[in-house]
């Protein structure tokens, strides 16, 4: 057998150390090699016992979770899997963890969390195998993690609608908070409409609608079935329903669906990219960036073969290329790139109306 992965588990619940100790146990290839209760007791455990990877709560005694991460990936980065709580603040705590460099994140609901993390055990087993294998930067302090020009209040895109306006459809998971925001930095208040299906828990949509809303020059909010999809504004689906697109005569709208998961999500990429390739052909543009799995590979296909043009993020770029790599492998994909070149590939196909 390969190196076991050596796991350092930060939560100050015993018993949420205790449980998440017993789900460690039924994976052969992760040791945990310590626990600690609070980030000081981790620091020095993390100096002792080189752990390849940290599982960190959000909520700590003595140093907050996000002052401890910070200087983590400041000083010694390294992969980070935050254990999250299902609430607004949670949602806002782990969105800002991610920004910081954390890989991914598990949630787990208020009531009676140590059944819910037993539920959960093969999710979080697997987070922390793909979190392993990723390259983890140091963080740059002096680069700001908003955007206070584009805070400002957005005016509406007035534009007639026209059947030949382009709508960007857009897949992500793992790395694809912190990926969409780097793309709508370079996306003017003009562009062309994005709706989005990003792996998240329902808990997280609006914090997360909020937190692209600050990063860009466009609107973004979380999609409401029926709403009308306009350029210069970002529809996100929210995190217990599927969003397709429909035509609506000249138009284009969002639907919500509560349809069962596909490829395991709810949101599922396959299902916002079928409708796409369905509904709007050749006048969508494809986009995958990072994110773990397969989901909607084999819908961008369809698009593509519907006449869409496809972008998909490249494996230097991607935290996890799961999703952009089964798409490029699956030959949905015309445009391979890294994420600081998509913005501009997805304003020069669009300037091809």
């Amino acid at each position: 057998m390969d190196k076991k992965i050596k796991l350092l588990i930060v939560d100050d619940s015993a018993l949420i150390r205790q449980m998440l100790k017993v789900i460690f146990s039924e994976a052969e290839d992760i040791e945990v090699v310590g626990t600690a209760s609070d980030p000081l007791i981790a620091r020095d455990k993390i100096k002792a016992l080189n752990p390849d990877v940290l599982t960190l709560d959000v909520e700590m005694p003595r140093m907050d979770g996000l002052t401890f991460l910070r200087n983590l990936m400041r000083l010694r980065p390294m992969p980070v899997v935050m254990i999250s709580t299902l609430t607004a603040k949670g949602a806002e705590v782990t969105l800002e963890a991610l920004a910081l460099g954390a890989v991914d994140f598990v949630a787990k609901p208020k009531a009676d969390v140590p059944k819910a993390l037993q539920d959960y055990a093969s999710e979080i087993i697997t987070k922390v195998r793909m979190a392993a294998k990723v390259k983890v930067k140091a963080l740059n302090v002096a680069s700001p993690t908003g955007n206070a020009e584009a805070a400002q209040v957005k005016s509406p895109i007035n534009r007639h609608f026209r059947t030949t306006d382009k709508i960007v459809a857009l897949g992500s998971s793992t790395g694809g908070t912190e990926a969409l925001k780097e793309l709508v930095r370079m996306l003017p208040q003009d562009a062309p409409a994005i709706v989005v299906t990003q792996h998240l828990p329902v808990a997280f949509s609006a914090s997360f609608a909020k937190h692209i809303q600050e990063a860009g020059h466009m609107n973004a909010c979380v999609a409401s079935d029926g709403q009308l999809i306009l350029p210069g504004n970002i529809y996100i689906a929210p995190g217990d329903r599927h969003l397709t697109v429909e035509r609506d005569g000249a138009r284009y709208i969002c639907r919500l669906n509560d349809g069962p998961p596909v490829n395991r999500h709810k949101p599922s990429v396959e299902v916002l990219f079928q409708s796409v390739a369905d509904n709007v052909g050749k006048n969508a543009i494809g986009v995958m960036l990072t994110g773990m799995g397969a989901d909607g590979a084999k819908a961008m296909l369809s698009m593509r073969e519907a006449g869409a043009i496809n972008i998909a993020q490249d494996e230097a770029s991607s935290v996890v290329w799961g999703m952009p790599g089964e798409a490029y492998k699956q030959g949905a994909v015309h445009h391979l790139l890294p994420l600081d070149s998509i913005a501009a590939q997805i304003l020069a196909l669009n300037n091809l109306n």
